[in-house]
């Protein structure tokens, strides 16, 4: 028997504490893993906050990803539109396969350890350039943002122009208070800057993906812009946001700092990482992408209700990452590492594809970071720093410190 529970008035943002999600989800799930929810511009859908449930949602066929189909459940400048060609994210079968397909082997495993000299050298060079800085400095320019930009631009070609401006323009197309006139020209200029790379890349092939993409030929200019602005755009947003946050709580927990970096002797010259169970806590823990959405193609049941046609299924996966029925004890954070695998990166076929990737940068980052400074520490009281609520990404914004 299916049914319709009261609408909840909006998608929840305000938190308690940096690090958890909004109070609200875990209320929310106690209830029911899904309920009714209010979008900005008057229409309702869905709001999933249970593990098992995002799940299934993640990977139901009537469920689309197609960006022109879903509402958004936070305010945004602009309304959602097709997404443009190669940007597979926003796309179904058999398109998302035509576009994924051949990027899936750059980022397995084996390849993304290939990746590990760049990330080694992007962060040894910004260690270096901390090193010769004024004390105090803010990490999120200085060390969580440039990172994770030098590797997805060495591995797809581009530019340190075209990188830095496709940062920019990114800031005002994702800010809520840009008028819709100026992130619309924001959007423009982000793809006429991509069309630019791919022209630049067929006519100068390099060691990079962008340039294996051209010379495969399976896919036009227009495609190939889409795909790599996404790429770019995609491999260092998240990324970047997990970095700062995770370097913010353990700036905030000496006790954690050390159970979870395990540092090695100062005068062993072995480069430690992060486990694999640390950085995939950390991921649970945080979870920096709030939600994923998707459309319902047609009527259907989800968790006991019916979702029609036409309705948006947004997925917290904060509160999926800190489901009870899932995760023992979830909101702590377990020194020992998650005992089953969180939804941080999404599930199914969207699973981001540069998971481990991501994972990578973490994993060698963090350490170095406090290798190299372990007087490491915040310049204002924790309490003090805002993080970006209500956005796509959460995170914080500055992260002033000193050493």
């Amino acid at each position: 028997m299916t049914s319709r529970p009261s609408t909840v008035a909006a998608f929840p943002t305000a938190r308690s504490c940096p690090f958890d999600p909004p109070p609200d989800f875990a209320a929310l799930r106690a209830v029911r893993p899904i309920v009714r929810m209010a979008y900005p511009g008057g229409r309702d859908g869905w709001l999933v906050t249970g593990y098992a449930l995002a799940r299934d949602a993640l990977t139901h066929p009537a469920l689309s990803a197609r960006h022109e189909l879903r509402a958004s459940p936070i305010p945004m400048p602009l309304a959602p539109s097709v997404a443009p060609r190669g940007v597979f994210i926003g796309m179904d079968a058999p398109e998302h396969t035509r576009y994924r397909g051949p990027l899936n082997r750059y980022f397995t495993v084996r390849r993304v350890r290939q990746l590990e000299p760049a990330i080694e050298k992007a962060t040894a060079e910004r260690i270096s350039a901390l090193e010769k800085a004024d004390s105090p400095t803010d990490l999120v320019p200085e060390f969580a943002m440039p990172i994770p930009v030098q590797v997805i631009s060495e591995l797809l070609g581009s530019t340190d122009e075209i990188t830095d401006e496709i940062q920019r323009l990114r800031t005002t197309t994702l800010d809520r208070r840009s008028p819709p006139v100026a992130a619309a020209a924001a959007i423009g200029a982000t793809n006429a800057r991509m069309a630019d790379l791919v022209r630049l890349r067929r006519a100068s092939p390099s060691d990079d993906l962008l340039s294996a993409l051209i010379a495969d030929g399976s896919l036009d200019d227009g495609e190939l812009a889409g795909l790599a602005m996404m790429m770019l755009i995609a491999g260092h947003e998240t990324t970047a946001s997990m970095l700062a946050l995770a370097i913010y709580l353990l700036l905030s927990d000496e006790d954690l700092r050390a159970a979870v970096l395990s540092l090695p002797d100062p005068y062993d010259t072995h480069e430690a990482e992060l486990s694999d169970a640390m950085a995939n806590e950390l991921l649970r823990y945080l979870s920096v992408t709030q939600f994923v959405s998707r459309a319902a193609t047609e009527d259907l049941e989800l968790g006991g209700v019916r979702v029609s046609a036409g309705e948006t299924v947004t997925v917290s996966l904060s509160a999926a990452n800190r489901d009870p029925e899932q995760f023992d004890d979830p909101e702590a954070f377990h020194t020992a590492g998650p005992l089953r695998s969180n939804i941080a990166f999404g599930h199914g076929i969207h699973q981001c594809i540069g998971h481990n990737l991501a994972r990578a940068e973490m994993k060698i980052a963090i350490p170095a970071l406090f290798r190299a400074f372990p007087r490491l520490r915040l310049t204002e009281s924790a309490g003090t720093l805002g993080t970006r609520e209500g956005f796509t990404i959460h995170s914080v914004d500055r992260l002033p410190v000193t050493w």
